[in-house]
């Protein structure tokens, strides 16, 4: 039986373990962006809560992704448990600034997981991987470039009216006309 079980994954164990954790990951990203949205939304900000409706459901597309590939591979999803979400936040700005820590954490992660399936010679996983270190990239560059709204600009008068005006507008110049992007 246990040989059997071996042959019903190319998984191996400690990427399993990785991979698993990862989903767990983008399912706290989803849930914490969903109640930086909320937030955002009792606070008037109602482009930066669209902003992060959107990312919430983009994080949980990111945590299907991943939980399908380990399944389809023959290896065991965990369904994450998702507990202790901040609900308040002190500043608009700290919105950001929280939103930015999270996607680097997340890029880390991921390269920690490449780094794995080169060690263990998983050629379909890194291929795999791949599509996340790329969208990372992107991830990475809005979430930086949308807290430098608040030192372009600035908080006073209208600014905070204005960045929440111009959230949603920015993207990943190397993202237009990259076929397969989401």
């Amino acid at each position: 039986m246990k040989d059997l079980m071996r042959l019903r994954t190319s998984l191996k164990e400690e990427l399993q373990i990785a991979l698993n954790a990862q989903v767990k990951m983008e399912a706290e990203s989803s849930s914490k962006y969903l109640a930086m949205a909320a937030w955002l939304d009792r606070n008037g900000y109602s482009n930066s809560a669209d902003f992060f409706f959107t990312q919430a459901e983009e994080e949980r597309g990111h945590m299907l992704k991943i939980f399908k590939y380990i399944s389809d591979m023959g290896g065991v999803a965990i369904t994450p448990e998702v507990t202790n979400i901040p609900q308040e936040y002190p500043t608009f700005r700290s919105v950001f600034e929280t939103a930015l820590e999270q996607e680097i954490a997340v890029s880390q992660s991921i390269s920690r997981i490449v780094g794995l399936t080169r060690r263990h010679d998983d050629y379909a996983t890194e291929n795999f991987m791949q599509w996340f270190v790329k969208e990372q990239i992107e991830e990475e560059y809005i979430a930086r470039r949308q807290v430098e709204l608040f030192d372009v600009i600035g908080e006073e008068g209208i600014g905070r009216y204005t960045i929440d005006q111009e959230i949603a507008k920015v993207t990943y110049p190397g993202a237009a006309g990259e076929a397969g992007a989401e």
